[in-house]
């Protein structure tokens, strides 16, 4: 008689697809069922016809069958499914946060480009941020490297210049690695800010024809300045990105963020652990939702590992990264406590 208590409980369902073509929901020789049978390991999917017979340990099971629920939806919805898709539907899941699941359903193209590409929302997050610049004047994007945070904003800037929905995109960075002095860079003043705003051209020469863009910016209709720059300044019909915010002090950012006008909108993009300010000056993002928390029209997003689109590897340092700086602050909280049987 087995007495083994802590042998995982197996389980075998049949579900019926319903409502949509089961080959949408299978893909291309069965490529989506592979996708999650590798992200749930150790479950087993089997097709039929409209049948799909799930076997596996109890909890993954239920899982793998709320999932194919939520794709089916999904397919049902858009008449389609891909592999973001069903990314997105997985990781929804597995946080266990599913207030993020009807913008499943909704289009997850931002932006034709100018060869013809789809600049899409490729994970939840960056649909978050879609969502979140339709319903609010003022959005943060807070996250680690890698999550597509500049991309999809200026996507997102990109398309509201092409909709006619403001006049002009003005995309700006703190052009500095501590404090903002251009001064002694060599060069003219684009010879100096350039290195520093590099990243803001290359999405955009990646979504708008070169010499369209060239244009655009010779009319100012497409402005990239560095921060400082933007002192004094009011900004109406325009959508504004601030990146490397976590690179602003709390009066620059603050400055930033009453520079805008009439019928102008903001995102503002950061990663708050990799501040290059001097120790003795604070970033003004570490407090930000502290500060603007229930101000009506100001959204936050917060992005995390699992929406890093860059390479495979990031989403792994990004994990290595916060388990060292979780065990520093373990160990520096532990020194601080005394030694209570020396104290006796």
């Amino acid at each position: 008689m087995n007495t083994d208590t802590t042998a995982p409980i197996l389980d075998d369902v049949t579900i019926q697809i319903e409502g949509i073509d089961p080959a949408l929901l299978y893909g291309v020789r069965d490529q989506h069922l592979q996708r999650l049978e590798l992200a749930f390991q150790g479950v087993i999917l089997s097709a039929r016809g409209g049948s799909l017979r799930i076997r596996g340990e109890s909890q993954q099971v239920a899982t793998v069958q709320s999932v194919i629920r939520d794709l089916m939806d999904v397919a049902a919805r858009k008449g389609a499914i891909n592999e973001d898709d069903i990314n997105l539907v997985i990781a929804v899941q597995q946080s266990s946060d599913t207030s993020k699941l009807p913008l499943l359903a909704g289009t997850d193209v931002i932006l034709k480009t100018h060869t013809g590409d789809l600049v899409r929302a490729k994970t939840i997050n960056q649909r978050v941020i879609v969502d979140a610049i339709t319903r609010n004047d003022i959005v943060f994007a807070i996250g680690p490297a890698g999550t597509g945070k500049t991309y999809t904003s200026v996507a997102l800037a990109a398309r509201a210049l092409k909709d006619k929905q403001v006049r002009k995109i003005v995309l700006c960075r703190p052009a500095v690695e501590a404090g903002e002095n251009l001064g002694f860079l060599p060069g003219g003043l684009r010879d100096k800010i350039d290195p520093y705003l590099r990243p803001l051209y290359d999405s955009l020469e990646e979504m708008i024809e070169q010499e369209k863009l060239e244009a655009l910016m010779a009319k100012n209709i497409i402005e990239i300045a560095p921060l400082a720059y933007m002192r004094g300044r009011t900004l109406n019909n325009a959508f504004v990105i601030l990146d490397e915010a976590q690179n602003a002090t709390r009066t620059q950012l603050k400055m930033f963020l009453t520079r805008l006008g009439v019928n102008s909108r903001a995102i503002i993009t950061g990663d708050v652990t990799q501040t290059d300010l001097p120790t003795s000056k604070e970033s003004g993002l570490m407090r930000i939702h502290e500060i603007l928390d229930g101000i009506t029209g100001i959204g936050f997003v917060y992005m995390n590992e699992n929406d890093v689109v860059r390479h495979k590897l990031i989403r792994d340092i990004i994990k290595a990264y916060d388990k060292h700086e979780k065990a520093d602050a373990e160990r520096k909280e532990h020194r601080k406590k005394p030694d209570l049987e020396y104290l006796g």
